[in-house]
């Protein structure tokens, strides 16, 4: 794995609503991504991790400029690509792709599949025809689905072979990142070891770096090689993988880890869990990321 950064996050800010007030004033709304900063190197996956409403999938988004941000700076290989127009930011389209939470949602239902995939080509002119057709099947092929299904439609298929026709999608331009928008929830339990499989496979073919979020904790641990902890828009903790589960720091992500079920019940019936006291705890104006070991930063 490269360490030279892939994506460069600086003092991030999205901030919904805010307006002027009757008195003169503005009031500023709700900070949904405050002040976050962190670099993805080539290959990495980065595990983004947190309660609804913490800002996680915001952050995704704001990476993407599906969603412009209030302040802060997004380098894409050292291009900053905060502030682009549409026509400019084509170009980084190609690199850089989205995986949504619901795959159904993200289908069109009124396109064949194959026609769903081949879309991004189209757009970008890579190309047509029968080379076009075959680029298709070989992307079918490769999330695990016969080519035979290309001419089927979205209601056709379960929820596990949607993602991958969604996932089929993201890497058709060959891009070198994908933010995974909580790819692996709206899935069977019984499927989504199949999925994370999958993303795993494609890094390792393809060398894919990952924005990874995530409510699941133990597929975390399994695919990513560091975990940041999202609380209130601000990241409050963020090491290697190991290290946040074997001597995690911040309250937060204590908690966090002691509401991991336990596929035991008598282990589970015994377990203590460490309950979080947001006021004494969570994120407060001033508060930076400090470092405690290398690599491991703690919002203190």
């Amino acid at each position: 794995m490269n360490d030279t950064p892939l994506l460069s996050v600086r003092n991030l800010v999205k901030r919904y609503g805010g307006s002027s007030t009757w008195f003169g004033g503005n009031s500023f709304g709700v900070s949904a991504v405050d002040d976050v900063s962190f670099e993805i190197a080539p290959g990495e996956t980065l595990g983004l991790v947190g309660e609804s409403g913490s800002g996680k999938s915001t952050t995704g988004r704001v990476l993407l400029q599906l969603e412009a941000p209030t302040s802060g700076t997004v380098l894409f290989k050292g291009q900053t690509i905060t502030g682009l127009s549409a026509s400019e930011l084509k170009p980084f389209r190609r690199e850089m792709q989205i995986v949504f939470q619901d795959p159904y949602a993200a289908l069109n239902p009124r396109m064949t599949v194959g026609a769903f995939v081949a879309e991004p080509m189209v757009v970008h002119k890579t190309a047509s025809g029968s080379e076009r057709q075959d680029r298709t099947a070989e992307l079918f092929r490769k999330v695990g689905l016969d080519p035979s299904f290309m001419t089927r439609y979205p209601h056709e298929f379960s929820g596990g072979q949607r993602q991958r026709v969604n996932i089929a999608r993201a890497i058709a331009l060959n891009p070198s990142f994908i933010v995974a928008d909580e790819p692996i929830t709206a899935l069977d339990v019984s499927i989504q070891a199949q999925i994370v499989n999958l993303f795993q496979d494609l890094q390792d073919e393809l060398g894919l770096a990952y924005l990874f979020v995530a409510h699941d904790l133990s597929m975390v641990r399994y695919l990513c090689h560091r975990v940041a902890v999202m609380l209130r828009g601000r990241i409050v903790e963020m090491a290697p993988s190991e290290a946040i589960f074997g001597d995690a720091r911040h309250p937060y992500t204590k908690a966090l880890l002691t509401a991991i079920p336990v596929p035991d019940p008598d282990i589970e019936r015994n377990r203590r869990h460490v309950p979080f006291d947001l006021e004494m705890h969570g994120p407060r104006p001033g508060q930076t990321l400090q470092k405690v070991a290398p690599q491991h930063f703690v919002l203190t």
